[in-house]
């Protein structure tokens, strides 16, 4: 979503100050005998490195971010931490920063001290055109002789433009153990004004979001008023201790939204429904403002529908004509000489989009909502947090944090969700990271703070069917046919956008060979309507190679191919964090082998049926006939989300079917099985 961080500037421009950067003495820290010599971490064995000492200070009369970091490499791996990256940037609306004053040193463990003397380099990251152009850079060095036992110690400063004011986010936790943090930020005391939602107002306040650990707290103090100052410096100073690293879990929330930090924020609000009413207003105008619809628009929808449609039939035609229109999100961006050579002015509103032909993912969404409200509906833009990303809180008073918008449109007296803005997603959908997300939506009187629909578990779907000969030796050639559904469709339709046919092709490959045993031979033989995102996606494979294990007479194949390499879900007991999968799903494998008159099959997996409370079902049905073996498997998470205290149970249903899923179809042959007649010589 384009809407960018509070910056601010101050009230009252009167004459430039020549500001001093800030200096650093050689103020380094003399390492303790321990930290010398320290090889490991108590209670994290094998961690890469460990933060002695994390400092960060921001000083608002400076336009100063000062860092200094000391750090304790334990391993190899621990050394790459020597390579360090640090971002800048600028926009062309004048407001950035950049990176000084960088200094540091290594120490081995016996004491001896490398200075830096490099020069870093400047990397480019990403470059944004428009009227808010954004340039992404990076200074980059390696920290010097960097060995297993070194201490790296280094600092830098941010230079922030004159008159910019950002607050600062601390961020505590990271993969890393931190042994001691301090944090500090001196405000300053000018008026400042706010720009949000294409306005400005007077700013005097300031608060923040704290998710710390017991006992830790943001503490206020204040200096004593110097010359002319009403009231002294504000300091506001978090000191902590033994931070350990992030929880690592497999399927975890977004851990942006758990890990330790303190996000502040400057507000002219009192309190959170004063912030989210005012400010929601405002923004659900300004949007407004851009959204229209203009007369391009109405005459667009004129053409594309007829009064004899119902607003369903409507709304699929205009769906249909945004989702034909460049999104830029997955191409590529147009500077502004290519706009002017093809006589485009600067985008202003949603005629300008359609006018282009081409847009961002909210540009077409607002598009997409305009086009329904010439058609005479309701229709709403709802700005959200993409739910892969974070997870949104209505106590972090800041527009920042809502990333994407989705459209909201009455149809025949109810409320549906439409995301015009991702690439492919099928009509009255949304894609995953869309759904149960929070944030803010137009409403006939302003804004609300809402939480979008989720999707049932059948909307996603995949289905895998396996077809196979098996020869006199064991192995096997025939086809598999994938055909994707819903969020599985959507996904692999991404991955064509940011590639092309060929590497499409690839990752198909590549993925059932890393499903199937190894060594089988794959090939890619068809791709079905790769691009009719309201169709199913479907792959066909031809496979040939062994897929057993003979020990004499007996042939153990996996009974559900697609799942024989597979690792537990969960192997560990114990669980810090809820289990989040990204959404609901369902999985439907049907794998047949017809057998030679040589083989039969002596056993296969009885039928087995598991559940999870009314969350998760897996069942597993075998067929056997004189000539053939058919195994179906079934599994269906209805839910996404599930709390810690759910853990040991959901962990149980998992480790039950996974279980099943290591049970084989045990072949006999009259003669012993030899792979080896089966090679020809020429391979």
């Amino acid at each position: 979503m384009n809407i960018r961080s509070h910056l601010f500037y101050a009230a009252i421009l009167t004459g430039l100050v020549s500001i001093t950067p800030l200096l650093f003495a050689d103020q380094w820290t003399t390492p303790t005998k321990e930290e010398l010599s320290m090889t490991s971490q108590d209670g994290y064995p094998g961690i890469a490195a460990v933060y002695l000492d994390r400092d960060e200070i921001t000083e608002d009369k400076l336009h100063v971010w000062s860092v200094y970091v000391r750090l304790k490499v334990l391993t190899e791996k621990g050394k790459d931490y020597a390579n360090v990256e640090l971002d800048y940037g600028s926009s062309s609306n004048g407001g950035g920063y950049t990176v000084n004053d960088i200094s540091g040193r290594t120490i081995h463990p016996d004491g001896t001290i490398i200075p830096f003397t490099g020069k870093p380099y400047e990397k480019l990251i990403e470059r944004t055109h428009g009227a808010e152009g954004y340039k992404h850079m990076a200074k980059v060095f390696t920290m010097p002789d960097v060995e297993v036992g070194s201490i790296i110690e280094y600092r830098y400063t941010l230079r922030y433009d004159d008159y910019w004011y950002i607050s600062p986010t601390w961020y505590i936790q990271s993969d890393l153990y931190l042994r001691k943090g301090r944090y500090v930020w001196k405000p300053t005391n000018k008026q400042l004004i706010s720009k949000s939602a294409g306005r400005e107002h007077l700013t005097n306040s300031i608060g923040w979001l704290p998710i710390l650990p017991p006992g830790a707290e943001v503490k206020q103090s204040r200096l004593p008023p110097v010359q002319s100052e009403v009231e002294g410096q504000l300091i506001l100073e978090l000191n902590v201790h033994d931070i350990p690293p992030a929880p690592q879990e497999e399927y975890m929330p977004p851990i942006g939204s758990f890990t330790y930090r303190v996000r502040f924020y400057y507000s002219p609000y009192r309190t959170t429904e004063e912030f989210w009413k005012a400010e929601g207003k405002y923004w659900a105008k300004d949007r407004d403002k851009f959204i229209g619809p203009g007369p391009k628009v109405a005459a667009a929808v004129r053409e594309l529908s007829t009064p004899a449609d119902s607003q369903d039939q409507k709304l699929q035609k205009f769906y249909a004509a945004v989702m034909a229109l460049e999104n830029t999100d997955y191409s590529r961006e147009h500077d502004r000489t290519e706009d002017r050579a093809a006589g485009l002015r600067e985008v202003h509103n949603t005629d300008d989009i359609l006018e282009r032909k081409r847009g961002t993912s909210d540009q077409l969404t607002e598009l997409f909502v305009a086009m329904a409200r010439a058609a005479g509906m309701k229709a709403y833009l709802f700005a959200l947090t993409r739910r892969d990303r974070s997870i949104f809180t209505n106590y972090y008073l800041n527009l920042s944090q809502l990333d994407d918008d989705i459209a909201v449109v009455n149809v025949g007296g109810k409320e549906r969700f439409f995301d015009p803005g991702s690439r492919y997603c099928p009509y009255g959908h949304l894609d995953w990271i869309h759904t149960y997300a929070g944030g803010i939506r137009q409403t006939e009187d302003g804004s609300v703070i809402a939480t979008t629909p989720g999707e049932g578990y059948s909307f996603s779907r995949t289905q895998r069917i396996a077809d196979l000969k098996m020869d006199d030796h064991g192995e096997v050639n025939g086809t598999v046919k994938i055909t994707y559904m819903g969020e599985d469709a959507l996904s692999w339709r991404h991955r064509l956008l940011r590639g092309d046919n060929q590497s499409l092709q690839k990752e198909l490959r590549t993925n059932l060979e890393h499903l199937f045993p190894g060594g089988m031979n794959v090939q890619v033989t068809s791709i079905s309507q790769p691009e009719d995102y309201e169709k199913p996606l479907t792959v066909e494979y031809s496979v040939k190679g062994a897929i057993g294990a003979p020990t004499g007479k007996r042939l153990f194949v996996p009974a559900d191919i697609f799942v024989s390499n597979s690792k537990a879900v969960f192997p560990h007991e114990k669980r810090q964090l809820a289990v989040y999968f990204p959404y609901p799903h369902m999985l439907q494998d049907a794998v047949r082998i017809h057998l030679p008159s040589s083989i039969k099959a002596e056993s296969v997996p009885a039928a087995d049926k598991q559940m999870f409370e009314t969350s998760a079902l897996y069942v597993l049905t075998s067929e056997q006939k004189p000539d053939s073996v058919t195994i179906r498997r079934d599994l269906s998470l209805g839910d996404f989300l599930f709390p810690p205290k759910d853990y040991p149970n959901l962990r149980s249903f998992y480790t039950k079917l996974e279980t099943k899923d290591q049970e084989n179809i045990v072949l006999t042959n009259a003669q012993p099985i030899d792979r080896a007649k089966s090679i020809s010589p020429s391979n």
